[in-house]
C-alpha cells in the first residue's frame, strides 16, 4: 500500500473518529437536555405533591386542633358545671350550718335568759320567804299580845292561813312550768316519731292466729281420740299440749304455754286430719318430721329477721330465739314483727339524735327477746331477756337498755329511754294491737277506781276505749291549782299501776255554778 492510500485511510478514520465523537457529543447532549427536562418535570411532580401533602397536613392538623379545642372546651365545661355544683353544695352546707349555728346561739341565749329569769324569781322568793318569816314573827306577836295565846298556837293559826296561798302559788308556778316543758317535749318528739314512722314501710296489722284446729265432721273427733283414748293420749305425749275436745261442733282446741310446742301440735292436727291416718305410730312419724321442719324454720326467720335489720354477728343461740318469737304473740300482735318495727323506729330515731344506729338497732330487735323463754324460766321477760343477752357477752348499754325498757330498773344511757318510746309507739299504732272485751272493761273500770280514792272527786268517766279519763271534782275541796297537782298525781298513780299500750289523756274539772232565783 502506498503513502496516499495510508493517509487517505488515516485521514478517513481520524474523520469517523471526529464524526463519531460530534456525533456522540451531540447525542450526549440531548440526552442531557431530556434528563434535564425529565428532572424538572420529576421536580415540579414533587413540589405539586409537596404542596399537596402540605396542604392535606395543615387541614388535618386543623381539624386535630379544632377536636382537640372542642374536647378541652368540654372537659372546662364539665369541670366548671362540676365545680359550681361543688360550689353550691358547700353553699348549702354553709347555710344549713349558719342556720343550726344560729338556732344553737338562739337556744343558748333562751337558756341564758331563763336562767337568769329563774335566778331573778329564786331571788325574789327568797326576799318573800324573809319577808313572809317577818310578818308572820310581827303576826305572831300581835296575836300573842291581843288574844293573850302562846306562840305555838299563834303560829299554828298563821301557817294555817298561808298555807292554802302557798299551794295555790305553787299549783300555779308547777302548771306552768309544765305545760311549758310539755308544749316543747311535745314538739320535738312529735317531730322526731313522724319522722321516725315515715322512714318505715311496715304493715300496720298482723294476723291473729288461733288454737282452733276444725274439723271436717263431728266423727274425726272420734277418730281423734281413738279407742279407749290412746290417740288422744299419744298426742298430748308427744306434743306437751292439752288437747280439748268439747261440744264445739267440727272443732278442737290445742292449749300450751309453749308457742312452738302449740305450732307443732296444730301443724301435726292439720296433718293428720288431712291424711285421715291417726294411731300412735303415725303420730310418731309425724313428728320428728314436723319437729325437723320448725326448727329450719325458726333460724331461717331469726336469720332473716337479723339481715333485715343490718345487724352482724349476732350469736346463733340469739338468732333462733329470735325465730321462736315468729310464734309468740301479745294482744294478737306478732312479737317478732314488733321487735322489728321497734328496731327500725330505733334506728331511725337514733339517726335523727346522732347516736349508733347499729346499737340502737340491735336494742330493738332484743328488747322482746325474754318472751322466747318467758313460760320457762321465771321472771318478766325484760330482765329474762337482760341475762340472756349478759350470757352472749352483749353490749353494756344493749343489756341495760332491754333490762330497762319497761322502767324495771334505771336506765343508765338514752338507749334505755328511746327503747321505752319506740316500744310503745309500735305497740300502740292503730291496728297493731287488739285485747279481749274483758280486758278492756277491767282497764276502764281500774282507771275509774283509781280517780276516785282521790279526795274531792265527785265523779269521774273513762272514755275514748280508756285513752282519756274525765275526773270532775268539788270546787269548794279542791282550787284550781289543786287541780292541776290532782292531774299529775293521778297520772302518776295510773302510770305505777297499770298496763296499757299508748297513753291515757287526765282531765280535771272543776266547774264553779252561781245559781239566783228572781221571785
Amino acid at each position: 500500500m502506498d503513502t496516499t492510500s495510508i493517509l487517505v485511510s488515516a485521514a478517513a478514520g481520524i474523520g469517523g473518529l471526529i464524526v463519531g465523537a460530534i456525533v456522540c457529543a451531540i447525542i450526549n447532549k440531548a440526552q442531557g437536555k431530556s434528563a434535564s427536562v425529565a428532572a424538572a418535570k420529576i421536580r415540579k411532580e414533587a413540589e405539586l405533591a409537596a404542596e399537596t401533602l402540605k396542604r392535606e397536613a395543615n387541614i388535618t392538623a386543623r381539624e386535630d386542633a379544632r377536636r382537640i379545642k372542642d374536647e378541652i372546651e368540654s372537659e372546662l365545661k364539665e369541670r366548671r358545671k362540676e365545680v359550681s355544683q361543688a360550689e353550691k353544695r358547700i353553699q348549702q352546707k354553709e347555710d344549713n350550718l349558719d342556720r343550726k349555728s344560729n338556732s344553737l346561739d338562739s337556744k343558748l341565749k333562751n337558756l341564758e335568759r331563763k336562767e337568769g329569769e329563774l335566778e331573778e324569781h329564786r331571788q325574789r322568793l327568797i326576799k318573800k320567804e324573809d319577808e313572809l318569816k317577818a310578818t308572820i314573827a310581827q303576826q305572831i306577836d300581835e296575836l300573842q299580845r291581843i288574844a293573850e295565846l302562846d306562840r305555838e298556837t299563834a303560829k299554828n293559826m298563821i301557817l294555817e292561813k298561808l298555807k292554802g296561798e302557798v299551794e295555790n302559788e305553787c299549783g300555779l308556778m308547777v302548771r306552768d312550768a309544765l305545760d311549758d316543758a310539755k308544749r316543747r317535749i311535745e314538739r320535738e318528739s312529735q317531730e322526731l316519731m313522724v319522722n321516725a314512722i315515715q322512714r318505715y314501710s311496715g304493715d300496720c296489722t298482723y294476723e291473729r292466729t288461733t288454737a282452733t284446729i276444725p274439723l271436717p265432721n263431728d266423727e274425726m273427733k272420734g277418730r281423734i281420740i281413738g279407742r279407749e283414748g290412746r290417740n288422744i293420749r299419744a298426742l298430748e305425749a308427744a306434743t306437751g299440749v292439752n288437747i280439748l275436745i268439747d261440744d264445739t261442733p267440727e272443732a278442737v282446741v290445742i292449749s300450751c304455754f309453749d308457742p312452738i310446742r302449740k305450732e307443732i301440735a296444730r301443724r301435726l292436727m292439720e296433718k293428720l286430719i288431712s291424711d285421715g291416718r291417726i294411731h300412735p305410730t303415725r303420730i310418731e312419724e309425724l313428728i320428728k318430721k314436723i319437729s325437723r321442719e320448725i326448727d329450719e324454720e325458726v333460724f331461717s326467720v331469726g336469720e332473716r329477721a337479723v339481715l333485715d335489720c343490718g345487724l352482724h354477728g349476732v350469736p346463733k343461740a340469739l338468732i333462733n330465739l329470735l325465730g321462736r318469737l315468729q310464734f309468740r304473740f301479745s294482744f294478737s300482735q306478732n312479737v317478732l314483727k314488733h321487735s322489728i318495727e321497734t328496731a327500725a323506729f330505733m334506728g331511725a330515731m337514733a339517726a335523727e339524735l346522732k347516736l349508733d344506729e347499729q346499737k340502737a338497732r340491735r336494742i330493738g330487735l332484743f328488747h322482746d327477746i325474754g318472751k322466747a323463754v318467758d313460760h320457762e324460766v321465771e321472771g318478766t321477760h325484760a330482765a329474762i331477756g337482760a341475762d340472756l343477752l349478759r350470757k352472749y357477752n352483749e353490749n353494756k348499754d344493749v343489756i341495760n337498755a332491754v333490762a330497762a325498757h319497761h322502767c324495771e330498773v334505771e336506765a343508765t344511757s338514752i338507749y334505755g329511754i328511746l327503747v321505752n318510746a319506740c316500744d310503745a309507739l309500735s305497740a300502740s299504732r292503730p291496728g297493731a294491737r287488739s285485747e279481749t272485751t274483758e280486758l278492756y272493761l277491767k282497764r276502764l273500770e281500774q282507771l275509774e277506781t283509781i280517780a276516785k280514792e282521790f279526795p274531792g272527786v265527785d265523779s269521774c268517766f273513762a272514755l275514748q276505749a280508756g285513752r282519756e279519763v274525765r275526773v270532775v271534782v268539788q270546787p269548794e275541796k279542791v282550787s284550781e291549782a289543786q287541780a292541776n297537782l290532782m292531774a299529775r298525781d293521778i297520772c302518776l298513780r295510773i302510770e305505777k299501776e297499770m298496763n296499757y299500750p299508748g297513753q291515757i289523756k287526765v282531765s280535771i274539772i272543776r266547774e264553779t255554778r252561781a245559781v239566783e232565783y228572781a221571785k
